[in-house]
């Protein structure tokens, strides 16, 4: 997968970015879990994620946040994330003008920066939110959720208890006119340690039914860094 380098607001930013192969392809943004306890873009569910819509002809991207790697700049609490999140959409969609859409998906920390960025850019036609951690972050700005998408959690996660999760949730599925989908992956921690498989197999259905099934999914993909948050 190709190295990038493109500026953010604080300066470079260190990403993986792998095109396309047919014109108009739809655009995937992945987001990491927390830089301050140990979230890069090579995280385990991260990496899978990006291989997930590949797999399906996306381009997609990831990216360090400011700090990370090789990304320049210092954690701004979530403000300057947002505004990185929102520099590499813009990055993606500069080398993709034709693209029909797009989608983003969040691991915990990465999955609150995630949603506010859907609610910020209207072609964002799809989510997936992994961990979100609906206890530490507000989510009260999903008022509406303008876009469709799926939640998955574990009913062991004790860094961002199922309850608050399950509130969320219920809070949206209020909302007409979009459809959250929830999955839910028994004995999962935050981390999804030794449930990685599983988290992927409910993210590809999922995947499946919005997009189409694929000829054949690659089998997942080992990550060069399973460095994780507690957020």
């Amino acid at each position: 997968m190709p190295e990038v380098i493109f500026n953010g607001p604080a300066g470079r930013i260190e990403g993986r970015y792998h095109p396309a192969k047919k014109r108009r392809a739809p655009i995937a943004l992945i987001l990491h879990p927390h830089p301050q306890f140990g979230g890069t873009m090579n995280n385990q569910i991260v990496y899978n994620l990006y291989y997930a819509f590949l797999n399906r002809g996306f381009s997609v991207l990831r990216f360090n946040f400011r700090g990370v790697g090789r990304s320049q700049g210092n954690f701004d609490h979530g403000s300057g994330e947002l505004s990185d999140a929102a520099s590499a959409l813009d990055w993606a969609q500069a080398l993709n003008p034709d693209a029909r859409a797009c989608w983003i998906a969040g691991v915990s920390f990465g999955a609150w920066i995630g949603m506010q960025l859907l609610m910020r850019r209207p072609e964002v036609e799809g989510f997936i939110s992994v961990a979100p951690p609906a206890n530490r972050f507000d989510f009260s700005f999903l008022a509406p959720c303008p876009s469709s998408g799926l939640f998955v959690h574990g009913d062991q996660d004790r860094v961002a208890p199922m309850k608050d999760v399950q509130t969320l949730i219920e809070k949206l599925k209020t909302q007409k006119g979009i459809v959250i989908d929830q999955s839910i992956i028994p004995g999962a921690n935050h981390f999804f340690e030794n449930r990685t498989e599983e988290l992927l197999v409910e993210v590809n259905s999922y995947l499946d039914k919005r997009l189409g099934p694929i000829g054949e999914v690659a089998a997942p993909q080992a990550a060069a860094d399973t460095g994780e948050d507690a957020a």
